[in-house]
């Protein structure tokens, strides 16, 4: 009996290590997806890549006291999660899987029967570039350059600004304020839900969540203030200088 138990358990042990070393080589390396920010990717049984939750630009208490860190928790590690998870399983055995996310984004777009695939995609691809649209220490105004393009396309910063505001606040219910170039002018637009430029002809260069879960923990309801906040504290302008080019 107690031989057997020893076994039992060095099997066990074997077992372990093996799952764990065969999961580690379904590891994707991370790779520029060409909208600024990186992604990476798994694998499925048929070693066709997965789509994976991308890592925050900076920690998780880092944009604190703006947004704090139990907000980063459940609006990254919950809600931005299941649209990862939820997007795997509605793309897996499909024609879609192994495409990349922009890939699932527009062709999901297109096709009303895949409005639950377009849901996620879009809200995982919406959520990275959000993440990336902040950083610590930012806000104010942008570098002289940026500075510049903003005030002849808007008239001043401060017109922007105005504007950026009414985006984010008229947005009835859930979405998302855009600043975008479009046919080589910088645009403010708003879009609802899980809509995204990415399906359009402008470019997107920064993104503000206002679905409630992006700021409620923080702000209650409270969506102005969390949004000059944002303005204030939190704009990352490389970033939008970045996708400029």
């Amino acid at each position: 009996m107690e031989l057997s138990k020893r076994k039992f358990i060095k099997n066990t042990l074997l077992s372990s290590v093996f799952f764990l070393s065969a999961c580690k080589t379904r590891f994707y390396s991370i790779k520029k997806n060409g909208e600024g920010f990186s992604t990476s990717k798994i694998t499925n049984k048929k070693g066709d890549p997965m789509i994976e939750l991308p890592q925050l630009p900076y920690a998780k208490n880092a944009l604190a006291p703006h947004i704090s860190e139990n907000t980063i928790n459940f609006h990254y590690g919950k809600h931005h999660q299941a649209y990862v998870t939820n997007l795997n399983n509605l793309i897996a055995g499909t024609d879609l899987e192994g495409k990349s996310l922009e890939e699932i984004i527009k062709i999901s777009a297109a096709d009303k029967t895949k409005a639950g695939i377009f849901n996620n995609a879009a809200q995982v691809w919406n959520h990275t570039f959000y993440w990336n649209s902040m950083k610590p220490n930012g806000g104010g105004k942008p570098s002289a350059d940026l500075l510049k393009i903003i005030e002849a396309d808007f008239g001043s910063f401060e017109d922007f600004v105005k504007e950026f505001k009414n985006a984010g606040t008229t947005q009835f219910g859930s979405g998302w304020a855009w600043l975008v170039l479009e046919n080589g002018k910088l645009k403010v637009t708003k879009t609802g839900n899980a809509e995204t430029p990415l399906t359009t002809n402008a470019k997107p260069l920064m993104t503000m969540d206002v679905w409630e879960h992006a700021y409620y923990l923080d702000f209650q309801n409270a969506r102005p203030s969390y949004i000059d906040t944002f303005l204030v504290h939190l704009v990352n302008w490389d970033f939008v200088a970045k996708n400029l080019k």
